[in-house]
């Protein structure tokens, strides 16, 4: 009897040891828990990570803005130790993320070739723009598109006068050049400005038709310009990798990089894909493809634009490495 109440204690007292050193991650995620990035990033960090450690360290989504509201102050969060890890995008403080900024650019790399991959080809030339942060996952979404309400764009001339949402600093300059007023606004808010008539349009991934619901207020779509896409970060505080035991650190540098910034992008390219299909099946809609003369029309439209911003900000080493130059 005695023998038995020993070995209950031990297995107990393992236990015990075992989820005391167990450690929840917190994923702070701005958006709903359908949207694209909780399986393709939060999801397989968390089985990766579990795999990994043996349970030891796991990743829990905290989603719809649970632990703060705004894409704004994601990074933030992940420097404070609101969160261990966040998501967010760089054009929404573009002036910390210059030559990351790079890639969005319209004809920055070839609408076919992989933004994880230039970004994490370049990563030398951008690494200083995450401080206190330890990089997780660099990916970019599908080419922009355009995303109108009752306009159809098929010439740089056609967006004269029209308010159009961009993402940041850099996308307003671009959309400027195509002679159209930029409006700067999270994602999460164009839905109700769209609807409104806040603005006309918006500059981005056909994603957004399904992550932001945007296919029920938008009705004109143009493909085929390269409007440059949007790129995105997951970084872990660099607090909280310290916090860390030296096996889970390992395991974290393990599941970082490539793979991670791969499931995320090839995820958001199925998701525009799907978006993008439905959209031409509804009636209601017009979708546009462009010609590569027409597309042409908008690339010289806005080169003066990409030139200049890699000049200002000596940009040319970072821009050479994404294209694999």
């Amino acid at each position: 009897m005695k023998m038995t109440h020993l070995i209950a204690g031990a297995a107990l007292a393992v236990a015990s040891a075992m989820s005391a050193q167990a450690q929840e991650l917190k994923f702070a995620n701005f958006t709903p828990p359908f949207h694209t990035i909780n399986a393709s990033v939060i999801e397989k960090l968390n089985a990766d990570l579990s795999a990994a450690t043996d349970g030891a360290v796991s990743v829990r989504g905290y989603h719809g803005g649970e632990l703060g509201a705004g894409p704004v102050e994601q990074y933030v969060r992940a420097v404070q130790g609101v969160a261990d890890m966040v998501w967010g995008l760089p054009g929404y403080t573009s002036s910390q993320f210059g030559k990351t900024m790079i890639v969005e650019l319209p004809n920055a790399i070839p609408l076919d070739q992989p933004g994880y991959e230039a970004l994490w080809a370049a990563f030398d030339e951008i690494k200083g723009e995450f401080p206190a942060t330890k990089p997780i996952a660099l990916w970019t979404s599908e080419p922009n598109i355009f995303i109108m309400k009752d306009v159809q764009i098929r010439t740089p001339a056609d967006l004269a006068g029209l308010k159009v949402r961009v993402a940041g600093a850099t996308a307003a300059e671009v959309a400027e050049a195509l002679g159209a007023t930029p409006v700067q606004m999270p994602i999460n808010q164009v839905y109700n400005a769209l609807q409104t008539g806040l603005i006309d349009g918006v500059i981005t991934g056909a994603s957004t038709l399904s992550d932001f619901k945007l296919d029920e207020v938008a009705n004109s779509y143009t493909v085929g310009a390269n409007l440059g896409r949007l790129a995105f970060y997951t970084v872990m505080g660099q607090s909280s990798y310290d916090k860390l035991s030296a096996d889970a650190k390992a395991a974290v540098d393990a599941v970082a990089g490539m793979e991670v910034s791969k499931s995320a992008e090839m995820a958001w390219n199925a998701t525009a894909d799907a978006a993008l299909e439905a959209a031409r099946a509804d009636d209601t809609n017009v979708v546009i493809d462009l010609s590569p003369e027409e597309a042409q029309a908008f690339a010289d439209a806005v080169a003066d634009v990409v030139n200049g911003y890699v000049a200002e900000i000596s940009g040319e080493a970072a821009l050479a490495k994404m294209r694999g130059e």
